[in-house]
């Protein structure tokens, strides 16, 4: 078996008296897309919050390579080789391409200088690793000129720059066209050919489904279904255990039944 990256056992969070996760056991290794998939309110933000280190568990313990990690916070995340790109991105529209890779980490000499030569060079190696191909691309672009896929491709590669070695992936074809989607996957697989791990969470079960190795499923904070891609021929083979875990055990009457009868 791979080495996994970071491993949650047995995870719980509440907030007050509502229960966000209950027992979350879960692992991601070296070198795979994992899919996680949920309804609203499942549990998915919760559980990528404190996986990002921005949340910290009620109860449970995290691994990091096989060893517990204590005073879990943003900052042992990150050291961890952890890169959450979340929904909106944080990327600074304005800003060259170059610009928002570097943000926060710039390269500089003794004096503080910018090696600006050098970040070109670093910017165009990220891009051509992770699959832009477009030759009307280069780091000087604006971000706010970029399609939705291309952005995304900007924030992954800001993740890379950062050695990250789990790239969480909030949403990433929310509100994309096919061509877009398509172009987030190939970011994807890129990532995945060099040898890191992504956390690819979405609502669309055929685009979790395309780009995934393994899924998981989250249902009202519990993990409901854990399945390889290899046992699942189709994206509907994932729906339809999807749709059996949600029907209601045979003999029981939903509650809304009950209360119909009763009138």
């Amino acid at each position: 078996m791979a080495e996994r990256i970071v491993e949650l056992c047995n995870i719980s969070k509440l907030f007050g008296r509502i229960c966000a996760l209950s027992g979350i056991s879960l692992g991601i290794e070296t070198g795979e897309v994992v899919g996680l998939i949920g309804d609203n309110g499942a549990g998915k933000s919760t559980l990528i919050k404190i996986l990002a280190g921005v949340v910290q568990p009620t109860s449970g313990e995290i691994l990091v390579r096989g060893g517990p990690v204590t005073g879990w916070n943003a900052a042992r995340s990150r050291n961890a080789g952890i890169e959450t790109v979340f929904q909106d991105r944080a990327l600074a529209m304005q800003q060259s391409v170059v610009r928002n890779i570097f943000m926060g980490r710039e390269l500089a000499g003794r004096f503080g200088w910018l090696k600006l030569g050098r970040e070109m060079r670093e910017a165009e190696r990220l891009m051509q690793e992770i699959g832009f191909t477009s030759k009307l691309l280069s780091p000087r672009s604006i971000v706010g000129q970029l399609s939705g896929g291309e952005r995304q491709g900007v924030a992954i590669a800001r993740a890379i720059y950062n050695e990250a070695e789990l790239i969480i992936l909030d949403e990433p074809t929310a509100a994309l066209s096919l061509i877009e989607t398509d172009k987030v996957f190939r970011f994807v697989r890129q990532v995945k050919a060099s040898g890191r791990s992504v956390l690819f969470i979405g609502h669309n079960i055929h685009h979790v489904y395309d780009v995934a190795d393994r899924f998981i499923v989250l249902d009202r904070g519990q993990v409901a279904l854990e399945a390889s891609r290899a046992d699942l021929p189709s994206a509907e083979a994932l729906i339809t255990l999807m749709e059996e875990l949600a029907r209601p055990p045979r003999g029981l009457v939903p509650s809304f039944a009950h209360a119909e009868q009763s009138q």
